[in-house]
């Protein structure tokens, strides 16, 4: 049987719900940078893509300069990004058996916002952003770079996100994936199925709580 001695999550769509004060914002980009008005249904397309991802599949003219804005406009959304339930208990529960860490492509100052200031930081042996690496998910160098902060192998990891990216990046990285189905969306280009993530040896988990199982496989 595998064993694990890290936990590491993604944020967005994993641990906080954060689909509407990230989508509604790009709609407003969108309208401001070419005057189309795209629906709610039509800007989901983007929930798998990291931010400057997003910036190029748009084509604006100054991606960074956008980036920033959107970023801006996230975080003055009247609402903010709410943890999804069972973290409460699963957070104290897995961290007396693993590290725990996250990966995500959030800047250092929308991790401040979203994640520190709800106390989750103090769970975490370490945090690998935006600005940590060169490439970012679905490229392994997050992962690794957070096996290596963690002073651990990446086979010792088990990687739990929600998206196609996350899988991509954990599969190249050696870690086992684990699905938090909880936080998908179905939208082309998501790129992931309960049943390809089991084939490929990985976790699928409905609930946050669900994470609790987990515990058979520490070391």
């Amino acid at each position: 049987m595998k064993r694990f001695k890290a936990v590491i999550y993604d944020i967005d769509g994993t641990i906080l719900n954060t689909l509407n004060m990230n989508m509604y914002p790009l709609i407003r980009i969108i309208r401001e940078e070419t005057g189309q008005e795209w629906s709610f249904e039509q800007v989901l397309r983007f929930v798998p893509y990291p931010g400057m991802k997003v910036m190029e599949e748009l084509g604006v003219k100054d991606p960074e300069r956008v980036y920033a804005r959107w970023v801006k406009y996230v975080n003055e959304y009247e609402e903010g990004a709410t943890l999804y339930e069972g973290f409460e208990e699963v957070f104290p529960k897995l961290g007396a058996r693993f590290l725990q860490a996250v990966v995500s492509a959030k800047t250092r100052e929308q991790y401040r916002i979203d994640f520190c200031s709800k106390g989750l930081d103090r769970y975490m042996a370490a945090a690998v952003l935006e600005g940590d690496t060169e490439k970012h998910k679905p490229d392994p160098e997050p992962l690794l770079e957070c096996a290596s902060r963690l002073g651990i192998l990446p086979e010792e990891a088990v990687y739990v996100g929600d998206a196609g990216s996350d899988q991509e990046a954990a599969r190249r990285a050696g870690m086992t994936f684990a699905y938090a189905r909880w936080g998908r969306v179905e939208v082309p280009g998501n790129g992931l199925s309960r049943e390809q993530v089991l084939v490929d040896g990985g976790f699928v988990f409905e609930r946050p709580l669900d994470l609790l199982e987990l515990l058979k496989y520490a070391w």
